[in-house]
């Protein structure tokens, strides 16, 4: 079974890449589920409801959030509707969403857990996600062995703990957050693929995704100024994952990078 993971779609540009890109590269790859990181889809800081819905109608079976999951007031009254989102899972009870969930990919159910690190994050504080995985995986367990983790976190010294704690619980833990992707894709030997961090989709030539003039003003003044989507060297960034579904083990993982070509009338153009 072949899992695409996208690395977080990141403002207009990276959301123009899913539309150009995505449908061909499904199915150049023979992609049976698609997640996607897409906390930074709306103007890279979170994921208002018309992004989600338009994302999922491009092709996305799952979206995952991190920090920034309610970073747009709308999402606090439509996550809850919306079971195709995903909010890390270790939010206090009573917060609206859910933090995994059993999806149906053709023949098989896949399960796909998210969950947020504590380290490094200044804003939001959330519980200890190690304390989580165990009971979320058997709870999964119940009904498939193919379970997708996607490790938000700050830090590689925490992913990089959460990948080896996580080995042969999981099919695959995927880390993100850094927006940068890591060269360092494995199958360990529990058979749990992973990787310190599945990148970005938009552009490359940026900080983040967005137009780095305003973030290095930021930096040398302090002054808050709203950041600006950038469309230079477009590209989607992820993961593909080969699963047995049979015993739920990773077979295999391949970086997925691939160039967007937009032209200036396109980006001007962009209505979402």
């Amino acid at each position: 079974m072949k899992i695409l993971y996208i690395g977080e779609i990141t403002g207009k540009s990276g959301v123009f890449c899913i539309k150009k890109l995505l449908s061909d590269l499904k199915k150049e790859l023979a992609v049976d589920f698609t997640i996607a990181g897409s906390e930074g889809a709306t103007g890279g800081f979170g994921i208002g409801k018309t992004h989600a819905v338009y994302l999922k109608k491009l092709g996305i079976d799952v979206l995952t959030t991190g920090e920034k999951a309610f970073f747009k007031k709308d999402m606090v009254d439509f996550i809850p509707k919306a079971s195709f989102i995903l909010r890390p899972a270790n939010y206090p009870p009573n917060v609206p969403g859910r933090g995994y969930k059993i999806y149906q990919a053709g023949e098989h159910k896949i399960g796909v857990l998210t969950l947020l690190g504590v380290s490094g994050f200044t804003k939001i504080y959330l519980n200890n996600p190690f304390y989580y995985l165990h009971d979320i995986v058997d709870k999964l367990r119940k009904e498939t062995n193919i379970i997708i983790f996607d490790f938000h976190a700050a830090t590689t010294a925490e992913k990089k703990t959460m990948i080896h704690y996580a080995e042969g619980k999981v099919s695959a833990v995927i880390g993100s957050h850094s927006k940068v992707m890591t060269a360092d894709e494995k199958i360990l030997p529990g058979g749990t693929a992973a990787i310190t961090d599945a990148g970005r989709t938009g552009s490359q030539t940026s900080v983040g995704g967005l137009e780095p003039c305003v973030e290095i003003k930021k930096f040398l003044s302090q002054i808050p100024e709203r950041s600006r989507d950038c469309w230079d060297n477009l590209e989607l960034q992820g993961v593909l994952i080969d699963v047995d579904p049979g015993t739920g083990k990773a077979i295999s993982i391949e970086r997925i990078k691939k160039s967007c070509v937009a032209e200036k009338e396109e980006c001007m153009n962009e209505e979402l």
